[in-house]
């Protein structure tokens, strides 16, 4: 069984958003046994939305379409929709009712016929409540085949496809099981674990397949197993994750579907009743970012600070010059320091620093382009590593928060 997904909006094609959509309804589907056949982005205009329906409907069991079903004259999906299946506009009850409730209740100016008309859908349609906003997603059945269509704003089409879209699905169509399982690795390149595993990738069943995922300083390893015995597909799954274990268990830090990293490195922590704050330069930031993007981080991340520019981090960290004078601000002595000093201004048993020069320029430091060092406090050190991650600024960045959570992790293990 196939979908394909069509997202509509000039704001995609030219670059002014990132296609999330397509990547969260893709794994939705995923999970419940559907196999996504083509993703398409497409202009607002009913031409290409009549081709695109027309095409992805000789290829597809389901038809997901986001975008174009706002208010305004430049969205036209609905009614484009409405001339592909030889249909009419019909006002939705139900829907309206909901609109002037959210009106009453959330939206400050009056409601207008403009948004009134939101309540009007094809009559072929089933209307699919939107509960975060004003337009409907609406669900359409012809020829076997089942088109969806939804806003595009993200968190009202999350809501359409947890609550309407995927339990209509899974009562319209019978599907296969489809278990993933992605191991989450980190100090060791792509080809140097492919190289590692060799024998067992080559020995998994058919039904298994291994996709190797790298990303800045850390690979994952997805298996994914399909089939109509639930069972037979965890155990086997479970079965060479232990075998995996066995030869690179050294590298394997967790389960993305468990904890990311910082998670693991958190629960830790909490385990321990211990907590960390950070220091940053050439990470701006993105250290701290990554700790508060989980719930609860407050009973382990104390804080942290940016001391990007040379004189901030003897102002705010209180980093003796003398030590950048004489090693400069790159180097593992202010590193080291950096780190000493948010553990004693957070009073934390754990603290993370970096330094280093991402690029494109020197900048303040001295050291090559890549070049970075990252110190880490413990309750009884403090020691830093040097690495050179290339020129590539974006590169560099991410690839030095990754290894300071590695080696953070392996001072916690």
């Amino acid at each position: 069984m196939f979908a394909e997904i069509i997202t509509i909006g000039d704001e995609i094609l030219i670059g002014q958003i990132i296609d999330s959509n397509s990547a969260f309804i893709g794994k939705a589907l995923n999970k419940i046994g559907v196999d996504v056949y083509q993703i398409t982005s497409i202009s607002d205009t009913k031409q290409h939305i009549l081709t695109a329906l027309d095409e992805a409907k000789k290829r597809a069991d389901i038809i997901i379409i986001t975008g174009g079903l706002g208010p305004t004259k430049d969205d036209v999906t609905k009614h484009t929709i409405c001339e592909y299946f030889d249909d009419v506009l019909v006002q939705n009850d139900d829907v309206l009712k909901h609109i002037e409730e959210l009106f009453a209740k959330y939206i400050s100016t009056p409601i207008s016929d403009i948004n009134r008309q939101q309540a009007l859908v094809p009559s072929k349609a089933t209307a699919l409540m939107n509960h975060y906003g004003t337009a409907p997603g609406m669900w359409i059945e012809s020829e076997n085949k089942v088109f969806v269509s939804m806003p595009g704003v993200p968190y009202e089409m999350k809501g359409l496809m947890k609550n309407e879209v995927l339990p209509g699905l899974q009562k319209r169509f019978d599907r296969p099981y489809i278990i993933h399982k992605t191991v989450l690795t980190y100090g060791l390149g792509e080809s140097a674990i492919a190289e590692k595993i060799e024998d067992w990738e080559d020995n998994l069943p058919s039904f298994v397949k291994l996709a190797y995922l790298p990303n800045l300083g850390r690979v994952r390893l997805r298996l994914s197993a399909r089939g109509n015995d639930k069972k037979l597909l965890e155990k086997t799954i479970e079965e060479r994750i232990q075998q995996l274990h066995h030869i690179i268990g050294d590298i394997i830090v967790g389960y993305e579907e468990d904890e990311t990293i910082e998670k693991r490195i958190g629960s830790l922590l909490e385990r321990k009743g211990m907590t960390v704050a950070v220091a940053e330069s050439c990470t701006g930031g993105k250290i701290a970012q990554s700790f508060t993007a989980n719930a609860g981080s407050s009973a382990y991340f104390k804080g942290g600070v940016v001391t990007y520019a040379t004189q901030s981090k003897v102002d705010i960290l209180g980093v003796d010059p003398k030590i950048i004078q004489k090693y400069s601000v790159t180097s593992a002595e202010v590193v080291e320091a950096m780190a000493v000093k948010a553990k004693e201004k957070f009073n934390t048993e754990y603290a993370i620093s970096t330094t280093g020069n991402a690029g494109p320029t020197k900048g303040d430091g001295d050291v090559e382009v890549g070049a970075v060092f990252i110190g880490i406090a413990t309750p009884d050190t403090v020691f830093s590593k040097k690495y050179t991650f290339g020129n590539l600024r974006e590169r560099t960045i991410g690839k030095t928060v990754s290894k300071a959570f590695e080696l953070l992790l392996n001072e916690l293990l």
